[in-house]
């Protein structure tokens, strides 16, 4: 096909529809990988706004002979998500609930709706979806359907082919079809329709009621029930010789079923109809930790006679993993006992928590019975303690590929079902192969069906570690035909399997699958090369054995380097949920890949690669890609790879500047502190007063980029320091819990000093010695996200020189604001890695909250506060979520006796420090803080006490609702019983 031709039909395209074509290189790298080990660069990207755009695009790739590929959350592990073709992604505009009948118990869907979100519209009707694929929070239902995914409760409700019941597709003409449950005259009437959907009627009747061919569909089908590999022909024999797990309610003639599982290749679906199932009442889960996998697996079959809803395995690796990664390190402690090599997640449904308690203790009979050897058996009834657990279990797959090696656990086996009483054979049996081949296995996932997710360590940039993997996969393949296994059980064949599927699903069914395909689909238009006709697997990989990136002499400390910080991104695309967490925030607002950390890090690995020419790492477009990164820190906490993006951000700045002018703005903000000193006292007042003059603010919007939106920072008449010096001594004299280290910055000085006063107080009225350095007002934190390494390099020597002497002799260091402990406790390394006094400062810095506490328990504020009654409401800052977690300032401020403290469930509030303020990202920082943050604060009672660690998030949290946001300190400080 050549160039000339796709242009023609992009520009055409282009004028004929209401969404947007994209054709540029970035575009198209932005869609060329998904959670596989796969990349191919599309010939473009259509975003349609409605139905219609669709239509109009198949309509002139059939005329055109353009290949097409439907896509949504790109999260696909098969490499089904990716082709030389149009990919249609239906993630921005189609992806409206368009109905919900609770009492008949449907819904009907676009396909770019969010799982997560669909069930969170459901829980007032006391429904849900059943099956939960681990990538809920950002798989949306159309890929969904077209994989046939299920999760971890599959032995309560089976594959996604059981839950569909009617869609409307667009096939590969064009034309439209509503596919749905036939009587047997209304499909005679079907059979009569002229173009190609009575041809598609006539010719899959034909198929499956050809006895031959159902003889060939019996044989050819895995004896497994959990299977979705090739065309689902099984779903259309109702006569019960194979078994379909759950019983077929409707044995009516329903091509939805077909296209459940096509990949995209038999046709595009706009709209989709869906069972639900109610909502457990309530749940329980037990813990079985075992000292090795053997025990865990053989324990399976017998623990299933307890009748659960789940059992899940994390293996070994996954829980070391989980362990590197803050986010879930916490998690893990909360429940875990012992040091355990792996553990089952065996899961309870019941009306309440009396038969929840019975069916454990029935567990705890059958685990003395069976003679089973966990080493801990821990139950859990507790919903938070239950959603920790689920959380790390859905991120294992991201958690295992953080490896920072070019040793990865690769997904191409990992999809092999077997019978449960198989599972302790089949298990030893690959590992014994694999191990002959040098090559390490890891395991994970759902125990409850025979469906071990195995996956062996590959470098995918080594020749002969490329050849291993046909070679484990025929192996597999023979295991899985001895155990009557499935080869694709919920991931779909895709670019990794579908090579296979020939010998698997032996001639005559394979067959039968390429007459389906030409049926549907006659000119091979629809995400050709998956299901039949598939190239090798080791075709179009990401990397490959000439991979290569080019050396980039680094300002910060990588340890691995800067091609391997950027390789931790596996396409996973947990940066792509949109209604929990606080990673992406930029893409919760515009929900385009380019702000996603996959879309940036695709790009930054494109041009270390030699995909996008070199000069491109420092162009201007990749400073826009990069442009809406707020450097929140959520990505190294929450995306279980821990791709630093903030961190990468800083050396893309440094080496965009190395050639260019940094922006007077950001000398303005790099330089607040000192400016900041000379504007508080006497000249404040004057300052404060021009700051609000419409002609100055128009100024600074023209000159500097300033928002005029914004209220600009009001320098105090008495600073800090000033009232540290002239104010009278603690009301507790000589303190007698010893020293510590009050990190006063800049604005905590000249702009807000009640917060520094409020925690000296505090700190003091628990009997501590404050000790202020005013020196350090500044710790880098501004100049570092700008890029300014240098700079914020010679700040981190001045402040360790400063402070290291202190901490040196266990004197805590007490940040305020979150920002600057990041700093200390994170940043600082990577400016500073051969500094042996860092790591000593990182352990002795804390927040003010840690600190109170830490020392809570040894009673230092016994009786020091109020028993009014008061409902604090916590923002917390995101660099406090990422590296310390909203625990420690939660359980601060509900020290006082009636103090209720309540998070909320909120992104980045959007401010970010400048990033706010800068006039281009005035529109993306207020929209972030009304995704979740402003409405949370509106809807709060006028008594509510609105809390936040960090000073732009009490900025921004003034700006979008009106409401006043006190610093902890203040907070505390005002709920002393006294006044001092």
């Amino acid at each position: 096909m050549t160039q000339q031709k796709i242009d023609a039909f992009m520009h055409e395209l282009g004028q004929a529809v209401d969404g947007e074509v994209r054709t540029g290189l970035y575009d198209r790298l932005l869609y060329s990988t998904d959670a596989s080990m796969y990349q191919v660069v599309p010939h473009g990207v259509l975003i349609p706004h409605t139905a219609v755009d669709i239509h109009t695009a198949v309509n002139l790739a059939a005329l055109h002979h353009i290949p097409l590929l439907p896509r949504t959350g790109g999260s696909s592990l098969a490499g089904q998500a990716v082709n030389e073709a149009l990919i249609i992604d239906t993630t921005r505009h189609l992806d409206q609930i368009l109905e919900i009948n609770a009492e008949e118990q449907w819904v009907r869907v676009q396909p770019g709706v969010v799982l997560d979100h669909l069930n969170t519209a459901l829980a007032p009707h006391g429904l849900k979806f059943g099956p939960d694929p681990a990538s809920s929070n950002r798989a949306c239902l159309g890929g969904i359907v077209g994989n046939n995914s299920t999760g971890s409760h599959s032995i309560l409700y089976g594959l996604t082919v059981d839950h569909v019941l009617e869609a409307e597709v667009v096939l590969s003409d064009g034309t439209t079809a509503h596919f749905r449950p036939l009587t047997p005259a209304e499909l005679a009437q079907h059979q009569q329709k002229s173009g190609l959907e009575g041809h598609i009627y006539r010719q899959i009747n034909s198929l499956v009621w050809n006895p031959a061919n159902r003889e060939a569909i019996r044989q050819g089908t895995p004896r497994h029930w959990r299977r979705c590999g090739g065309y689902n022909l099984a779903r259309f024999i109702t006569d019960g010789t194979i078994d379909h797990y759950l019983p077929l309610e409707d044995t009516r003639f329903n091509l939805a079923q077909l296209i459940t599982g096509s990949e995209g290749t038999l046709g595009m679906m706009t709209e989709i109809k869906l069972k639900l199932v109610p909502r457990p009442a309530c749940t329980a889960l037990a813990l079985l930790e075992f000292d090795d996998l053997p025990s865990a697996l053989q324990a399976v079959p017998h623990l299933l006679e307890t009748n659960p809803a789940a059992i899940e395995l994390l293996d070994n690796l996954g829980l070391t993993m989980a362990q590197t990664v803050p986010s879930y390190a916490r998690l893990l402690r909360s429940f875990m006992q012992g040091d355990p090599y792996c553990f089952l997640i065996t899961e309870f449904y019941g009306a309440n928590e009396t038969e929840l308690r019975h069916k454990l203790d029935l567990l705890q009979q059958l685990i003395t019975r069976r003679q089973l050897r966990p080493t801990a058996v821990t139950p859990l009834l507790d919903p938070t303690q239950q959603a920790a657990v689920w959380a790390i279990r859905k991120a294992g797959l991201g958690l295992l590929m953080s490896m920072r090696s070019d040793y990865k656990p690769v997904p191409f086996i990992e999809d092999t079902a077997v019978p449960v009483r198989h599972l302790a054979e089949y298990v030893p049996r690959l590992e014994k192969f694999c191990a002959e081949l040098g090559t390490q296995m890891i395991y994970y996932a759902h125990a409850s069906a025979g469906c071990l997710h195995i996956r062996p360590l590959i470098n995918l940039k080594k020749g002969d570690d490329i050849a291993k993997m046909p070679l484990i996969q025929e192996f597999a393949l023979s295991l899985l035909h001895e155990y009557g296994g499935a080869m694709s059980s919920e991931h779909g064949d895709g670019r990794a399997r579908s090579w296979l599927n020939k010998p698997f699903y032996g001639p005559e069914l394979y067959g039968l699958f390429q007459e389906v395909k030409r049926t549907f689909d006659p000119h091979n238009l629809f995400n050709p090369g998956n299901i039949v006709d598939a190239p090798p697997m080791t075709e179009k990989l990401r990397y490959g054995a000439g991979y290569s990136s080019q050396p980039v002499s680094l300002q910060l400390h990588f340890a691995e380097g800067l091609d391997t910080a950027v390789e931790m991104c596996n396409g996973a695309a947990v940066c792509r949920q949109t209604q929990t967490g606080t990673m992406c925030p930029s893409f919760m607002v515009t929900r385009e890949e380019e702000d996603s950390t996959r879309g940036r890090a695709n790009l930054l690995r494109a041009a270390l690669s030699g995909r996008l020419p070199p000069e491109q790492l420092t162009s201007p477009r990749m400073f826009d890609t990069m442009s809406l990164c707020v450097s929140c820190k959520a990505c190294k906490a929450e995306c279980p790879s821990s791709v630093d993006m903030a961190k990468i951000k800083t050396e893309f700045l440094a080496h965009y500047y190395a050639t260019r002018r940094h922006p007077l703005r950001d000398h303005l903000f790099a330089n607040f502190a000192p400016l900041a000193k000379l504007a508080a006292g006497p000249l404040a007042p004057v300052i404060n007063a021009g700051s609000n003059w419409t002609l100055v603010k128009a100024l600074l919007a023209r000159t500097l980029g300033i928002s005029a939106a914004r209220a600009l920072p009001q320098f105090a008449r008495h600073s800090f320091h000033q009232w540290l010096s002239t104010r009278a001594q603690p009301r507790h004299g000589q303190p007698t819990r010893g020293q510590v280290l009050l990190m006063a910055d800049a604005f905590n000085s000249y702009v807000y000093p009640e917060v520094a006063i409020a925690a000296t107080e505090l700190l003091e009225a628990a009997g501590y010695q404050v000790l202020v350095i005013p020196e350090v007002a500044d710790v880098g934190r501004a100049a570092f996200s700008k890029g300014m390494v240098v700079r914020a390099r010679n700040t981190a020597v001045f402040v360790t020189n400063a402070l290291a002497p202190y901490a040196m002799q266990g004197i805590p260091l007490i940040c305020l604001e979150p920002s600057d402990l990041s700093m200390l406790t994170d940043d600082y390394a990577a400016l500073l890695p051969a500094d042996e006094r860092v790591p000593v400062l990182a352990q002795m810095a804390v927040s003010l909250e840690q600190f109170v506490v830490n020392t809570a328990v040894e009673g230092a504020f016994d009786g020091l506060f109020t028993n009014e009654k008061r409902t604090v409401l916590l923002h917390a800052h995101c660099h406090q979520k990422a590296l310390v977690g909203a625990a420690p300032s939660l359980q601060a401020l509900a020290l006082p006796p009636n103090y209720t403290a309540v998070l909320i469930d909120s992104a980045c509030c959007g401010m970010a420090g400048s990033f706010g303020y800068e006039a281009e990202h005035l529109d993306v920082s207020l929209k972030m803080g009304e995704l979740r943050l402003f409405t949370a604060v509106s809807r709060a009672s006028p008594e509510t006490i609105i809390a936040a660690p960090g000073l732009s998030c009490r900025q921004q949290i003034l700006h979008g609702t009106a409401r006043p946001a006190l610093h902890p300190a203040q907070v505390l400080r005002q709920a002393f019983s006294y006044k001092l």
